[in-house]
């Protein structure tokens, strides 16, 4: 029996005898940004990302893995356990403003107040003001932008009132440092964390949200005086391409990528995968992995397309990502903005396995408090379930409805129960079952065909799951 099975949410309030014997494991989330279905080598033979194949391969791959459709409300949904509508105004959407109040309960403050040391390195983007920063909300040590997408070279935001962004814990700092990447300024800090000398009573918790591969796409390589642009000798090629270590992957699927376009988007997410591989690799020189679990998920669908004209040296992209096998991309509440590549990975303890249960990244929050042993104070109002089951055993998860809403308007919402799913696009919530179309994703994966007047009481089932969740929403 897996020690580290853990029975349903309930027994929080009992001590947790079941993890007394073992020491506590380390646990590792990594965040990609903007990373599709279809952007991920496990899902696409198309892309290099061997890293984050390996650790798929060997763990539990999340086969159907929700996020929101975008990046603050699905960070949101991580660090609460809930869905942002619960909060309301800017968890709703990508914003600078404060995502949450202060002393709201977070993944960070319940490793803390169970003994670990916890960390983030990367992008916050919950309240980009140093007083709203994730050292309020748990995090012993802090590093990246407080903001959301920077310059990959200067690390800066757009221009405005958070040009400036790039942190250690809370206290702005240059940003530059000698011409590095943001990836590798976030997985070299990350590094350096894990290969701390620590005893084995301290584990850490280490949140890992990087930029990748979200615009400004720019892989410059060693030339870092010179921004990514297309040769105007060779306008379908890179400047510098042939000697970029990211645009040429040792099987050669980047190279052989026809659109400079994709090309760039390829390079970004190998270049991605070699950062990941380096906390992996550190978690092993240091002796750490096998008592550490990592959690992988991107934060919504595929950006798609991008104007280029909000940092320096921008870049105007179209259909840059590699196509998906499915409907919509980020900001939709369509599969292709909110189903994203995910899994589990813990030697010895997780099996090499596909798990097909409908989940979402609101379930990671009770899970990892279920498996350290977490007792809460108060009542949680969590959104999520325990997913231990599907991870150390074969159960399956009880049948429970996901919600989705999406900006200040919310003017994009869905419901998905079993393999039914009700969708509605335009402003105004959903008064009656006439507002939503519906459709069954086992049959239909792209949403093509409304079902709506063909099963109207599977639409009233689903409504009124919609009502349910609806009242549970902040009125901001």
């Amino acid at each position: 029996m897996n020690p580290f099975r853990i029975l349903p949410v309930l027994l929080l309030a009992l001590p947790s005898v079941l993890v007394a014997a073992e020491p506590k494991p380390n646990v590792v989330v990594i965040i990609s940004d903007d990373q599709g279905w279809a952007d991920i080598g496990y899902n696409n033979p198309n892309v290099y990302t061997p890293n984050l194949d390996e650790l798929a391969n060997t763990g539990a791959k999340f086969i159907q893995h929700y996020v929101m459709p975008q990046c603050t409300p699905t960070r949101v949904a991580l660090m609460t356990g809930r869905y942002p509508g619960r909060f309301g105004g800017p968890a709703m959407q990508a914003s600078n403003e404060a995502a949450f109040p202060i002393g709201t309960p977070t993944i960070a403050s319940m490793f803390q107040q169970s003994g670990y040391e916890t960390y983030l390195c990367g992008k916050w983007h919950l309240g980009t003001q140093p007083e709203h920063g994730p050292n309020h909300f748990g995090f012993d040590e802090t590093y990246g932008s407080l903001a959301g997408a920077v310059g990959m070279y200067d690390h800066r935001y757009r221009e405005g009132e958070f040009y400036e962004t790039w942190h250690r814990n809370g206290k702005l700092i240059d940003g530059w440092e000698n011409g590095q990447h943001a990836t590798d300024l976030v997985s070299g800090e990350a590094v350096r964390i894990i290969q701390r000398d620590r005893t084995a009573d301290k584990p850490f918790f280490l949140y890992i949200p990087f930029h990748s591969v979200h615009t400004p796409l720019d892989e410059r390589g060693t030339f870092v005086q010179r921004p990514t642009q297309l040769d105007p000798d060779s306008p379908d090629r890179w400047l510098n391409e042939d000697h970029i270590e990211w645009f040429n992957d040792p099987d050669g699927k980047i190279q052989s990528e026809p659109d400079a376009e994709k090309r760039l988007l390829l390079a970004a997410a190998y270049h991605l995968d070699n950062a990941i591989g380096d906390v992996v690799t550190a978690l092993d020189r240091s002796g750490q992995r096998r008592n550490t679990l990592i959690l992988f998920s991107s934060d919504n669908g595929p950006q798609g397309n991008w104007k280029g004209n909000a940092y320096p040296d921008d870049l105007h992209l179209t259909d840059f990502n590699q196509p998906l096998p499915m409907r919509g991309k980020k900001l939709d509440v369509w599969e292709g903005g909110i189903h994203v590549p995910a899994f589990a990975n813990w030697p010895g303890r997780i099996d090499a396995k596909e798990v097909s249960d409908p989940m979402h990244i609101v379930d990671w929050f009770p899970t990892l408090a279920n498996l350290i042993g977490y007792r809460p104070a108060q009542s949680t109002a969590w959104d999520g379930v325990d997913i231990s089951g599907v991870l150390f055993d074969d159960q399956s998860l009880p049948t429970r409805s996901l919600y989705w809403t999406w900006n200040h308007s919310t003017n994009r919402w869905a419901i998905r129960l079993a393999d039914w799913k009700i969708v509605k696009y335009g402003r105004g919530a959903p008064k009656t079952e006439a507002d939503w179309q519906l459709f069954h994703l086992k049959d239909d994966p792209r949403e093509m065909t409304d079902l709506a007047s063909k099963f109207p009481e599977k639409v009233t089932e689903l409504h009124l799951h919609f009502r349910q969740h609806r009242a549970k929403d902040s009125k901001r």
